[in-house]
């Protein structure tokens, strides 16, 4: 199954994605994981959340292919709003949430890591938002969870990674480690917080949502709504159709 859960006695409940090649999900993927995630939460007996991926990176955001095989806006608007319930499924879970980041964490990966509430990364695991050179726009705000305002600009104007190594740096990453001790990592830092009262730490994570200076959700829409307007303007088409004939960026030469 491409989405799969175990569970712990203690109460860890780990959400594994598994899309191959790379784990760009279609639409239906990201409601799934979204419901998924949201009913984890939701049960009494769990105390945290793990996500993670299996396979050669933790997330390459939306199935480009999907999209442009689908005529009109359909697929586009599928997409979009199965990030932002994703995305959203994970800032509101009712539980703390760990992500473990294996190989590549990109585009829609962001926004899924940029909610979590804790990270553990593997060595060498890669962070970015390639937004631009698939003419759209997206997950600004959840990049800005991740490095300084300015860091953030540069990477997302120039589509470039950050490394796990790199985040540890600024602190938003909490450990990075070697790849086959990813699981372990992640299992540890979730143990020590199901051992606490959960009624007291489904508090916290309220608490802490609710002092939160940004409204992710908000936020998101709105970066949303300029891609809409890239997609109308026929800019977005271009940019994906190359990508899906080539699997590179559009090469405009800087024209207006």
């Amino acid at each position: 199954m491409p989405i799969t859960t175990s569970r712990t006695d203690t109460g860890v409940v780990t959400v594994t994605v598994d899309y191959p090649p790379v784990n760009a999900l279609p639409s239906t993927a990201w409601f799934e994981l979204a419901d998924t995630i949201t009913a984890a939460g939701a049960d009494p007996a769990t105390h945290v959340v793990v996500l993670r991926a299996q396979g050669r990176g933790f997330n390459a955001g939306v199935d480009i292919k999907e999209m442009q095989a689908s005529e009109g806006f359909d697929a586009l608007i599928a997409a979009n709003h199965g990030c932002a319930a994703a995305f959203g499924a994970v800032y509101d879970c009712a539980v703390p949430v760990v992500v473990a980041v294996n190989g590549f964490c990109v585009g829609g990966g962001i926004g899924l890591v940029g909610n979590a509430d804790v990270i553990v990364a593997a060595e060498g695991a890669v962070f970015g938002l390639p937004e631009v050179d698939r003419g759209a726009l997206g997950a600004a705000t959840h990049l800005a969870r991740l490095v300084p305002q300015h860091m953030m600009r540069t990477l997302y104007y120039t589509a470039q990674n950050v490394t796990a190594e790199q985040l540890l740096h600024f602190g938003s990453v909490y450990r990075v480690v070697p790849g086959d001790e990813l699981d372990d990592a992640a299992a540890e830092v979730a143990e020590q917080i199901a051992a606490k009262d959960t009624r007291v730490i489904r508090a916290a994570k309220a608490a802490i949502n609710h002092i939160d200076p940004v409204d992710v959700k908000t936020s998101y829409r709105l970066e949303q709504g300029y891609t809409f307007e890239l997609n109308l303007a026929g800019v977005a088409d271009e940019h994906r159709d190359a990508f899906v004939a080539t699997g590179k960026a559009l090469n405009t030469g800087g024209r207006a």
